[in-house]
């Protein structure tokens, strides 16, 4: 899949703003730094679609983009950051929950991890979550250029296991500095859409080498 087209069409923590439920949706998720901003904008091609924030965990917006007129990219908001206070994160949840048990259109939730470091609690708690909706199987570890070659096997498989991923579930590392990666995470969403519209499209590999 080619990303032509990218635009924002909301920006909003409130269920009654979100744009209309009449198209596919992927939603992308993980902990504050984990470098979601910078892999979106890999992913759509826009250097600043998805803005950086600079105040980790502050974000508590939930950002919809129109992808090629035909689906939707969801920028959740990051989680897990220490100076979040509990009122937030409470915030943060009850706005997970009325999004994932309310959006027809949401297909599949991509995670991103660190590969550098084991999932955190978060994390986990985020992919059993996940699992309980039937979103989970997508991961992203992101700053693949951060280890070597001989480390990132070793990493993955140690995601894989601290996450409790089945073997059939999707694990690629990317790297937004070095540019690779994402056109594997293409293919996979693309066969995301594609099975949400029982068409049939080929499963991409579970892992790739990245340059290091």
């Amino acid at each position: 899949m080619k990303i032509k087209t990218a635009e924002i069409q909301a920006v909003t923590g409130r269920r009654d703003q979100y744009p209309p439920d009449t198209m596919k949706e992927i939603a992308f998720a993980g902990r504050s730094n984990v470098g979601k901003s910078s892999l979106l904008n890999l992913l759509t091609g826009r250097k600043k679609l998805a803005k950086v924030s600079g105040s980790p965990g502050k974000t508590r917006t939930i950002n919809f983009y129109l992808i090629n007129n035909e689906f939707r990219i969801v920028d959740l908001p990051g989680y897990g950051y220490a100076k979040v206070a509990k009122s937030m994160s409470e915030d943060w949840g009850r706005m997970m929950d009325e999004y994932f048990q309310h959006r027809d259109g949401l297909v599949k939730v991509v995670q991103l991890v660190d590969i550098r470091h084991d999932p955190s609690k978060q994390d986990v708690q985020m992919y059993e979550y996940l699992k309980h909706f039937g979103l989970d199987g997508l991961v992203v570890a992101t700053k693949s250029d951060k280890i070597s070659r001989n480390e990132m096997q070793k990493n993955l498989a140690r995601i894989r296991k601290v996450l409790g991923m089945n073997k059939d579930d999707i694990l690629i590392p990317v790297s937004a500095l070095k540019k690779t990666g994402h056109e594997q995470l293409l293919d996979a969403m693309e066969a995301v859409l594609a099975a949400a519209e029982g068409v049939g499209a080929e499963e991409p590999a579970a892992e790739q080498q990245s340059d290091s």
